[in-house]
């Protein structure tokens, strides 16, 4: 289900009637209404899919209460590879694996090496990129003694898969959101207000500017051949206004759906387009993925304390997988490359 779709104009009301009417006498009642229309916003697109983020969530509920009833230090690793074993193995065969296949068969045909590797007709999740990062940051906390494991399901379920930043984020950290679904929430006009006015504006950034523009774009890029030098700068900043637009229009509308729910969300987008820099630029962009990324793969690999070779290589490191993030494509991986030799210039001059 799509926040721009005829069904969400019907389901939304609905599920905030039952949450503030229904199901309003305690946070447990309130949480069940959340995890089951959650589950329905996501099976509306395939339900087959379902099982994939119960798998998820499932595996990292139960290491978190592993990790915590074990002190040995080898069944702690165990447990957390088990996370990132499973959650990464979701995100890369579902996104992934064609993409490697295909340029490893093509990499062995340059050395005249025969191999017989076929592609799968996969489709990809919808939003596996966003909840597989979020569930397994969870177990990473518990492992680090960061936070203690949740113990009551349908919250931890609920956090998960809470439906407004399900499909396109932000990717929430347990600190921020987990806490917030353990207490009974009270409607708040003013907060709910604030959501309103906070949809409306994605809303337009998505409607009115992103899929406006994109006609002119997709002509563009489509006959690029045939347009003049001028119509391609002019395609290529308006790509980017695209992108941004719809990007940050989707995670306003999610942020502002969950203030009517009465949870916060975290910011994903602050004006990037006024960075002065490409460092100020990740820290406007796509705020939560810069997050995620610098905290649970740059800082373990030593960050910047281990003299300017290792930070040059863990800078690239960390773009290289931001750009593979975003699409397993090697555009997306070119554009990670060039964002970290950006970020390195004033490093190493």
């Amino acid at each position: 289900m799509l926040f721009n779709s005829f069904e969400f104009l019907l389901f939304l009301p609905l599920v905030l009637l039952l949450h503030w009417f229904v199901a309003r006498k305690n946070g447990t009642h309130q949480n069940v209404l959340l995890l089951i229309a959650s589950y329905v916003f996501y099976a509306w697109w395939d339900w087959r899919f379902l099982f994939l983020i119960i798998l998820s969530s499932l595996t990292d509920y139960f290491v978190g209460l592993g990790l915590t009833s074990t002190r040995t230090h080898t069944n702690r690793k165990t447990l957390l590879g088990v996370s990132l074993v499973v959650n990464l193995g979701i995100l890369g065969f579902f996104k992934y694996y064609n993409f490697f296949i295909q340029e490893l068969a093509e990499g062995l045909g340059h050395l005249n090496i025969e191999a017989s590797f076929s592609s799968l007709n996969i489709i990809l999740p919808v939003g596996v990129s966003f909840y597989t990062f979020q569930t397994m940051a969870y177990s990473i906390d518990v492992y680090r003694k960061d936070i203690k494991p949740e113990r009551n399901l349908i919250q931890y379920l609920t956090f998960v898969s809470f439906f407004p930043q399900l499909v396109a984020g932000p990717i929430e950290r347990s600190k921020n959101l987990l806490p917030q679904f353990g207490r009974k929430r009270y409607f708040n006009p003013d907060l709910a207000n604030e959501g309103l006015r906070q949809m409306l504006w994605g809303f337009f950034a998505k409607l009115v500017v992103a899929e406006n523009i994109a006609p002119f774009v997709e002509d563009v890029f489509t006959n690029f051949e045939h347009k003049s030098s001028s119509t391609l700068v002019i395609g290529a900043f308006l790509f980017a206004i695209q992108v941004y637009a719809d990007f940050s229009g989707y995670s306003n509308i999610a942020i502002g759906t969950a203030k009517l729910f009465g949870i916060r969300l975290s910011i994903n987008f602050r004006y990037p387009i006024f960075a002065r820099n490409i460092s100020e630029f990740w820290q406007r962009w796509h705020i939560s993925l810069t997050h995620w990324c610098r905290d649970y793969i740059y800082k373990p690999m030593g960050g910047g304390r281990s003299g300017k070779k290792r930070q040059f290589v863990n800078v690239l490191v960390l773009f290289l997988v931001m750009g593979l993030w975003h699409g397993a494509n090697w555009t997306f991986l070119i554009f990670g490359l060039v964002h970290g030799l950006y970020f390195l210039v004033p490093v190493f001059l």
